[in-house]
């Protein structure tokens, strides 16, 4: 799930390093095109050649082909919010690995979420789905959501025509997959729900996503036999301001006390002594950046990095660390671009309130300064395609006005802006203690792209998605497992919020020491495989949920006497 204080237009330049994402492209091992035997019809399958792997990077698309199932634009011809109804259908795609599929074993739905569904291929080579699917000789599915990558019902994405984009809607695609799938090359063999036990699996807001799938569809996912929810975000949230608490909690001491007071010195500035604002935007090389809360957003960047951490350092993104070394640096860091004064740096100090801490900070700014230049000043300057003014705006009526199918990024938004919320806000934490970002981060300016681009200015009908249970959502044979410091666990069962309880192989409820978002997901390759990749109790979740799914699959079959 992304972080929602990014602007649009630049979330791209620098997502590799604030946001949690997996390569489209990685090593994996060569892959060798056999022909099956009778049994599989000649299917043509991929086999895995894991001891020949040799860092070798292929387009992961070559090896799994994309496909396509037909399904409804409009499930729900009695509510009024989808009119004008549709009777029309869209092309909903997906792909497979039936490389260890036998007769009689189940299919294993990853649900992509927000996203283009080709970034979750890697999870059918190695990860949480292919464990699965080797484990129980099933076939591993990636499903794409509707609206995302090329799964779009409609022309353009126009705020009349996203009005097909609801979870409600989502979810009974996600049904009729079951219902309705025919995979080829297995063409033969009914491998529908109820004929074939089906799993759901999701990380993040998919993770929330087949949560809701299994108290909404049960006969379909037991049938859908089971789903796992990782690092779920069940309970839908306008002011999701909890959503740097973690950080405070689990991150290290001395940087985030340097970290909460530097962000103070800005707020104290640009909120309390305006005649400094033109100063403390120059000292950072943001002069240009027109609007105080754009530019309080820049500076609160770096915290973002936090949920880029990952056990495998392949896709971990280092940058919250880098950001703590830098402020914490008991020297000051050498510029490269312009160097504010000791004079500057004292005396923005003394107009935030810390004349009395100059020894303590002055450092601490400096090196602030110098990271927010090298990072997101200096690259747009030396890009020359773009200006600070607008790679960093939220104020953009001509850039919220797109809506071409080419404006990928209108999705999510629509989505949190009508149903979800999660605004990440500095202004809704409580006064006892400093925020991690600027207080001028608020529902008004979070909320912007809701009313320019879709002109939504009330806020969102939460109650849609929390009617499926929220913080207190449980059933048979739903699992939950949550990162300890993962910043949207304030979202999730795991919650301060949330009611106690224990976990049971009916009903797991595992929470992951150390780990931050959906870090059961991904895998390495056994021969990548060493002391800490992937850490030990990540190994021990993922043999957890082999275990569940192999014991609800075993539950399933007696129960139909196979």
């Amino acid at each position: 799930m992304y972080l929602l204080n990014i602007p649009f237009k630049h979330r791209q330049a620098i997502k590799n390093r604030f946001q949690t994402q997996m390569l489209k492209n990685m090593s994996i091992p060569l892959g060798q095109i056999y022909a099956d035997d009778a049994t599989q019809k000649s299917y043509t399958i991929f086999k895995r050649l894991e001891v020949l792997h040799e860092s070798r990077s292929i387009d992961l698309t070559t090896l799994y082909p994309e496909h396509n199932i037909s399904v409804p634009i409009d499930y729900f011809h009695n509510e009024s919010m989808y009119e004008p109804h549709s009777n029309g259908t869209f092309p909903l795609r997906y792909w497979f690995d039936a490389s260890y599929y036998q007769d009689g074993g189940p299919v294993i739905v990853l649900q992509s979420g927000e996203t283009d569904g080709t970034g979750r291929l890697p999870f059918l080579q190695k990860g949480i789905l292919h464990l699965l699917a080797q484990a129980t000789n099933g076939i591993g599915v990636v499903l794409e959501h509707r609206y995302y990558g090329t799964s779009f019902p409609t022309p353009d994405l126009s705020t009349e025509n996203l009005r097909f984009l609801t979870t409600e809607q989502a979810l009974a695609d996600m049904a009729y997959f079951a219902q309705n799938v025919v995979f080829e090359g297995l063409e033969d063999k009914d491998l529908t729900a109820p004929e074939t036990a089906y799993f759901g699996y999701g990380g993040s807001y998919a993770g929330s996503f087949v949560a809701f799938l299994r108290v909404q569809y049960p006969d379909v996912y037991y049938e859908l036999l089971g789903t796992i929810s990782s690092s779920g975000v069940p309970e839908a949230i306008w002011d999701f301001w909890r959503y740097y608490e973690p950080v405070r909690e689990y991150g290290p001491p001395d940087c985030i006390s340097t970290h909460t007071k530097l962000i103070n010195v800005v707020d104290n500035i640009l909120l309390n002594n305006t005649a400094y604002t033109a100063q403390l935007k120059d000292a950072f090389g943001l002069s240009d950046v027109t609007y105080d809360d754009d530019f309080a957003q820049v500076l609160s960047y770096p915290i973002g990095g936090w949920q880029g951490r990952n056990w495998d350092p392949a896709i971990n993104d280092p940058s919250f660390f880098e950001y703590c070394d830098n402020i914490t640096s008991p020297e000051p860091l050498p510029h490269n671009f312009t160097n504010p004064s000791n004079t500057t740096i004292h005396t923005l100090l003394s107009a935030s309130g810390y004349s009395n801490q100059t020894f303590t900070l002055s450092t601490p700014l400096h090196n602030f300064i110098t990271y927010i230049q090298r990072t997101f000043v200096l690259p747009v300057l030396a890009s020359n395609t773009s200006t600070l003014t607008a790679s960093y705006t939220t104020h953009n009526t001509t850039f919220y006005a797109q809506d071409s199918l080419a404006q990928t990024w209108r999705a999510w938004p629509y989505q949190y802006c009508t149903e979800y919320g999660f605004l990440q806000t500095g202004s809704g934490v409580p006064r006892d203690r400093l925020p991690l970002v600027s207080r001028l981060l608020s529902l008004e300016y979070n909320s912007l792209i809701c009313a320019l681009a879709f002109n939504i200015t009330a806020p969102p009908d939460t109650a849609r998605v929390n009617r499926y249970g929220g913080f207190g959502i449980a059933y048979d044979r739903l699992a939950f497992v949550d990162g300890e410091e993962d910043p949207w666990r304030g979202a999730g069962v795991h919650s301060v919020l949330a009611p106690g309880r224990e976990s049971t192989v009916q009903r797991p409820f595992v929470l992951i020491e150390g780990a931050v978002h959906h870090w059961d997901e991904n895998g390495v390759f056994a021969n990548e495989t060493r002391e800490g990749v992937p850490p030990r109790s990540v190994r021990e979740v993922q043999a957890m949920e082999v275990a569940w799914v192999k014991a609800w699959l075993e539950e399933w079959r007696k129960e139909r006497g196979r």
